[in-house]
């Protein structure tokens, strides 16, 4: 799976794919053969910031 371009709708796909299949953002970037560093800076970019305690971007 290919993940969203649109960084409103990557926050809404990552953070539901977080919550009901990975443990946390790494497993997630694993499966899915994603950039850790590239999704964190495209979700930081509109103010978004993993919190692990939570497995969700705020």
């Amino acid at each position: 799976m290919s993940l969203p371009v649109d960084p409103i709708m990557l926050l809404s796909v990552v953070n539901l794919k977080l919550r009901d299949q990975y443990k946390d953002l790494d497993a997630l970037c694993e499966d899915l053969a994603a950039d850790k560093a590239g999704l964190c800076a495209k979700l930081h970019a509109v103010g978004y910031d993993y919190d692990p305690q939570r497995n969700q971007f705020i």
